[in-house]
């Protein structure tokens, strides 16, 4: 319930600040006198779309904030607290402020939210409906989504979307799969190109850098052999070489190493020198006797060599990259080759999913037919009270593509008078008609007491309505109130009769700018007003006495 609403320099409201109470609240204002803005207001503080147009001229920002109550919703709790709020005494503070510059910010419970999240407290807190709800009625899909609304659905519907949304993925993918395959196949003979061009070659990691050093080997055995020959002469072949000076100087220091202890410790330290000396031989004798001039392998290692330029000039700079282009190429080619077995799977899958969707598909239609029935029943009723009595009302569902909400079409039907056949919405409702109609669904959908206790604001639903329908109305908005605060926008004297809570709506002149002012009426001045409402300007006292009947006739149960 909304306990209070301010607003700052929102159109021709400089200040305003409204208590509102429980049951139903009527504003009431000579036309163009700004009683839709307090409605505008209310739309901000759920959400709805911010406009520069609607910040007060001269002005810097419009500011609109509203407290409410807080309906006992488990999944309100359960929002808020996903979102960090905390209410203070069972009460909210949502704030909403347009800035000149085409920005706007949000506060909830003081701290700064999103508009979405605003969007989302919405439907807990309350609900907006004007003529432009009306007009939606002649759409199909929301005919679709107020009967859907008519039954537990969010479940099912949320399942049912979710089976489409996997459904159609496979086909998309299914679809790709049919487009790419021709352009597959076209360069499938690149692929295999590339692969035989490849993997015969069975290269190696590293195999280039072996080869290129036998190259070089091949390309210089002379000089190889004349250095390293010189080498090992110089370490052990003659007697000046290095293995025979190293054992000279050590048997020298073994002999003296009785003497002192010092020189014991040198001559083990020369012992691994003369083996490794002696080691380096070996290993340079065992080279020479290895080395040899081979042209044949040298072509072949230049050969060899060759074609692993050609293919790194082509397929990457290194022998890992030529490989990982040559598994690309074989994953492309056995995706080809697999085609017609991933298509068959996929098929399948697709096939598999289209069951579940239809099978979920169908619990919705037999949920919708099903509710169709009571909303029918309900909803004349209704329009009876409403003075449409004999009018007959039908949800009629018929077979339609699949979608994510399911396979139906649903199409709102009305007869207005008895002995006419039901026909859509948009070829047999007036004005009036229509209003009652979107009333008697407004009603019909707040019977689930677990939305007690929000704000059901009615922007004009008077359009076209008068005499004893318009009485009908406001009982209907009164017996709406039991159960919610309704907060009612109207032109009608016979609705304002009805309201718990009267307000007046008065645009006034101040410092040479329009400001609109809203003051709650005392009995006597709601007479005064609803006498306005029935002669205009100039109240005749038939008109206060007729002002003071309809209050007293509202009063009867």
């Amino acid at each position: 319930m909304l306990v209070e609403l301010i607003v700052e320099n929102l159109a021709v409201v400089e200040r305003l600040r409204l208590r509102l109470h429980s049951g139903l609240n009527a504003l009431t204002g000579e036309t163009g006198s700004g009683k839709s803005l307090v409605v505008d207001a209310l739309s901000l503080l759920f959400g709805g779309r911010a406009s520069v147009e609607l910040i007060r001229t001269g002005a810097p920002r419009a500011f609109v904030a509203g407290i409410f109550a807080l309906p006992p919703s488990k999944r309100l709790r359960e929002l808020l607290a996903e979102a960090g709020l905390e209410p203070e005494d069972g009460e909210l503070l949502l704030e909403r402020e347009l800035l000149a510059n085409g920005k706007s910010r949000a506060w909830a419970a003081s701290r700064p939210v999103t508009a979405a999240l605003l969007r989302d407290l919405a439907p807990f807190l309350g609900d907006i409906h004007g003529q432009h709800d009306q007009q939606k009625l002649f759409s199909a899909d929301a005919q679709r989504e107020l009967l859907d609304m008519a039954w537990d659905s969010a479940a099912a519907l949320e399942r049912t979307a979710a089976a489409y949304a996997r459904w159609q993925s496979t086909l998309r993918e299914l679809d790709e799969l049919n487009r790419a395959e021709q352009e597959q196949l076209r360069l499938a003979d690149l692929w295999r190109l590339q692969c035989a061009e490849i993997e015969p070659l069975d290269l190696r990691e590293g195999e280039d850098a072996e080869l290129a050093n036998q190259r070089r080997v091949l390309k210089n055995v002379t000089k190889i052999a004349e250095n390293v020959t010189l080498a090992y002469d110089l370490l052990s072949e003659n007697e000046h070489s290095a293995a025979v000076q190293l054992a000279l100087a050590l048997r020298r220091l073994e002999e003296l190493a009785g003497i002192d202890d010092q020189l014991r410790v040198l001559a083990e330290s020369l012992k691994p020198a003369q083996i490794a000396v002696q080691d380096a031989a070996h290993e340079l004798r065992h080279y020479l006797g290895a080395l040899e001039a081979d042209p044949a392998r040298l072509e072949e290692v230049e050969s060899r060599l060759a074609r692993i330029e050609k293919l790194k000039r082509k397929y990457g700079n290194t022998i890992p990259e030529i490989l990982a282009f040559a598994a690309e190429a074989r994953a492309r080619l056995d995706a080809v080759a697999n085609a017609g077995e991933r298509r068959a799977a996929l098929e399948q899958q697709a096939a598999g999913e289209e069951r579940a969707f239809r099978e979920d598909a169908k619990t919705v239609t037999f949920s919708r037919e099903k509710a169709a029935k009571t909303l029918q029943k309900q909803l004349e009723n209704e329009l009876s009270a409403l003075a449409m009595k004999g009018a007959r009302f039908r949800a009629l569902r018929a077979p339609a593509p699949p979608a994510p909400h399911g396979v139906d079409s649903i199409t709102f039907l009305l007869s207005a008078n008895p002995g006419e056949e039901p026909r859509p919405l948009d070829k047999v409702a007036s004005g009036g008609e229509l209003s009652r109609i979107a009333l008697a669904l407004k009603t019909c959908l707040q019977q689930d007491t677990s939305n007690n206790g929000r704000t059901l604001v009615f922007d004009e639903v008077d359009a076209g309505v008068g005499g004893a329908a318009g009485e009908a109305v406001g009982r209907r908005l009164k017996a709406l109130a039991r159960a919610n605060q309704v907060l009612c926008v109207t032109h009608l004297a016979q609705i304002a009769g009805f309201a718990d809570h009267h307000y007046q709506v008065v645009k006034r002149d101040a410092r040479g700018r329009t400001v609109v002012e809203v003051e709650e009426l005392a009995d006597k001045q709601r007479v005064g007003e609803i006498a306005r409402m029935l002669s205009g300007e100039q109240v005749s006292e038939e008109a206060m006495r007729h002002a003071a009947r309809i209050l007293k006739e509202a009063e009867k149960p």
